[in-house]
């Protein structure tokens, strides 16, 4: 099975159009036990954000283009000091849950989970494909994070895996996919569960149904994924003005300014004499983590938006 999908997955990288015909790989779990088994896809929240500082929130230091620093082959930066600013892409990995409000604070946290690796991987791997759409991009991380079957993608978004990922990541991740459960059974093995986590494991279960129908749109899945209008408070959230810097281990400081959940203005202060100065900022391996957890978190990109 692993050579068969190696050779489909290979004659799909060249063949931008091509299919992955009768993709099967091991057997998809069934039923509620099977969600609790696997776990999220990501598992990044407030708690894992740790490095936000208080006593900066009136620094705004004059800033220059981002992109007028050297470059990396996987999109990241070469820090220099000064302040540094950027119209980036970032994705939604909280399916379910609320766009991003202009009041709230956004924290930095790396990516964890059982794709933790992955996730960077697609939006590093994007920046050397200027011509896949952010559209597409975020439609496979979506049908990462409800374990979507990949066989049940359609055929661009097959071909969009096979530009990202090679043919043994997305074995494996077919391999951890997991199967659509009707609304009754959902109803009833989610019962005790909070509501933030009911409502996220639907909505990943919604959009597994939705990925199996040919005829859905982008539309489609972000009606079910990015969820508009008023929203309170989550259990556990931390609040504090928008703009809040974090002082990144690395020894560089960031914030994170979304404008909707696909659009984040991304800020960096580089102090002189910092040790990260020549060292990459590689923002595929930041998530910027709402302060409200109703709302979503943000993976971020190396890739501008337009």
């Amino acid at each position: 099975m692993k050579s068969f999908l190696a050779a489909v997955f290979a004659s799909a990288v060249t063949i931008a159009g091509a299919q992955i015909p009768g993709l099967k790989g091991p057997k998809i779990d069934l039923g509620v036990d099977a969600l609790f088994k696997k776990g999220p896809a990501i598992t990044t929240n407030i708690k894992d954000a740790k490095w936000e500082v208080t006593d900066k929130d009136d620094f705004n230091p004059p800033t220059k283009p981002i992109g007028t620093l050297a470059r990396t082959d996987r999109g990241g930066f070469i820090l220099q000091a000064g302040g540094w600013l950027g119209e980036m892409q970032s994705y939604c990995l909280h399916a379910g849950t609320h766009g991003p409000s202009k009041g709230e604070a956004y924290f930095y946290a790396p990516p964890k989970g059982p794709y933790e690796k992955l996730v960077s991987i697609i939006v590093e791997n994007s920046y050397s494909k200027p011509e896949v759409p952010q559209r597409s991009i975020q439609s496979l991380l979506w049908a990462m994070m409800a374990r979507t079957k990949f066989s049940q993608l359609s055929r661009d978004l097959q071909a969009t895996a096979a530009k990202l990922l090679t043919a043994k990541q997305i074995s494996d991740l077919n391999g951890g996919a997991l199967q659509f459960l009707s609304d009754e059974l959902m109803a009833k093995g989610l019962v005790k569960e909070p509501p933030l986590v009911r409502q996220v494991m639907e909505a990943e279960n919604r959009l597994r149904k939705t990925f199996e129908n040919p005829a859905s749109t982008f539309g489609d899945l972000e009606a079910i994924a990015v969820l508009n209008g008023e929203i309170g408070w989550g259990e556990g959230s931390r609040q504090a003005p928008r703009g809040r810097w974090n002082l990144h281990p690395e020894g560089f400081y960031v914030r994170y300014l979304p404008s909707g959940y696909s659009h984040t203005q991304v800020q960096v202060w580089v102090p002189e004499g910092a040790a990260c100065i020549g060292k990459e900022l590689n923002l595929g391996t930041q998530i910027a983590v709402p302060g409200n957890t109703a709302r979503q978190r943000l993976l971020q990109s190396g890739r501008f938006y337009e």
